[in-house]
């Protein structure tokens, strides 16, 4: 029994992709489906009054649901990781663990829905928010008070793509008893992996690059720690933001190709922010991979690459921004993020429109801003749609 235990671990898969493939999701067996069953049901039969099989009410568990799990902690580099409805409803679910009273340091170039959740409904309730910029460290090390309950980062920033150093981030909050969240929808797991550098919470908008179609939305929290794992699982039920099992199912699906649609969006967008940094019409380029970014040396010590999104400043401001779009074809103005096909916006009037306008301008978020979300589509004829675009 020994060694079969000792060779059943050796033959446990390692490999990210096969992770991505096989964790959580062994063959049904009852019928021997490679797929995981959508079980849609909203209630499980029981045995005897409270005697059941894991499973009595889909909001509390779904066995879809549990698979999806086991593959995101897995991916995560954690011991457990909790699915949602939405990433907002997983960002609401954790921020309802707090207090009144308790103060947030939060990344000041945040997500619109992020920043409107903290100044629109959370402070209303007595939390505390201050805003910095968390590429520097010392303006965190300066926000922090003895009220601090969490650093909130996103690495890279939605959508300026700063780079925060999170080993240090983490430092900061654990020194101070906070707990340090990291906002890793931009990156993905694939390439990089807060929990390994010290976070306490990695969250996702599992709607972008993990289902990576546009066909589903959902969110997840993936943590290490067992006993803020029991403390969110026990708010993931009471609240109720779970996601369905098809959107599971959903989703899951999309993990199957994640490592291979990152690889192939970071090599578009890497070919797409070298051409507009060197275009004529266009004022700055926003992408970590770049050796001319700014936060570039922190992002290639603590990422493996640096995703596919690429943010830039046209000259001529908000005008000559909306004149671009209007001659896009492949690029498709629409907000989100992170599926096949590219798509591409202005932040100030779209996903960061909730962020009044004198806090945009001190997060740097110019109106004229074009965000870009990088697909997967030949890399030539990405170009060719954005030489279009910036045509005088």
């Amino acid at each position: 029994m020994a060694g079969q235990a000792r060779r059943s671990a050796g033959a446990r898969p390692r490999g990210f992709a096969t992770r991505a493939i096989h964790e959580g999701q062994a063959p049904d067996p009852l019928t021997g489906s490679v797929t995981v069953p959508i079980y849609q049901t909203s209630t499980f039969a029981q045995r005897a009054p409270g005697v059941h099989r894991g499973y009595d009410y889909s909001r509390t568990d779904n066995p879809t649901r549990t698979a999806l799990q086991k593959a995101l902690a897995s991916l995560e580099g954690g011991r457990h990781a909790l699915a949602f409805s939405s990433g907002m409803g997983a960002a609401t679910t954790l921020m309802l663990s707090l207090r009144k009273g308790d103060h947030v340091v939060s990344a000041r170039d945040v997500y619109g829905g992020t920043y409107r959740l903290f100044e629109q409904v959370l402070r209303p309730f007595g939390l505390r928010f201050t805003f910095v910029e968390t590429s520097d460290a010392r303006r965190i090390e300066r926000a922090v008070t003895r009220r601090t309950t969490v650093v909130w980062i996103e690495s890279p920033t939605n959508p300026l793509l700063r780079i925060t150093d999170l080993e240090r981030a983490a430092e900061i909050a654990h020194g101070a008893g906070a707990l340090c969240v990291v906002d890793n929808t931009f990156a993905s797991p694939f390439f990089q992996r807060p929990l390994a550098l010290g976070a306490d919470v990695v969250l996702h908008s599992t709607t972008k690059y993990l289902a990576g179609h546009a066909d589903v939305v959902g969110g997840a929290l993936c943590v290490d720690d067992p006993a803020l794992y029991g403390r969110l699982k026990f708010l993931q039920n009471a609240v109720g933001a779970t996601p369905g099992p098809l959107d599971c199912w959903l989703t899951l699906r999309g993990l199957k190709t994640l490592a291979y649609r990152m690889q192939a969006h970071e090599r578009n967008a890497m070919r797409v922010a070298t051409f507009l940094e060197a275009h004529p019409r266009v004022k700055r380029v926003h992408y970590p991979g770049l050796p001319s970014h700014a936060g570039h040396d922190v992002a290639r010590r603590q990422m493996s690459g640096y995703s596919g999104m690429v943010s830039f400043e046209v000259k001529g401001g908000l005008r000559e921004a909306r004149r671009a779009l209007g001659r896009m074809r492949l690029f498709k103005t629409a907000e989100s993020l992170g599926g096949v096909e590219s798509l591409v916006e202005l932040p100030a009037i779209m996903t960061h429109a909730s962020i009044p306008k004198a806090e945009r301008e001190k997060a740097g978020l110019d109106d004229g801003l074009i965000r870009l979300s990088v697909g997967v589509e030949d890399g030539d004829d990405l170009l060719e749609d954005l030489r279009r675009a910036l045509l005088r």
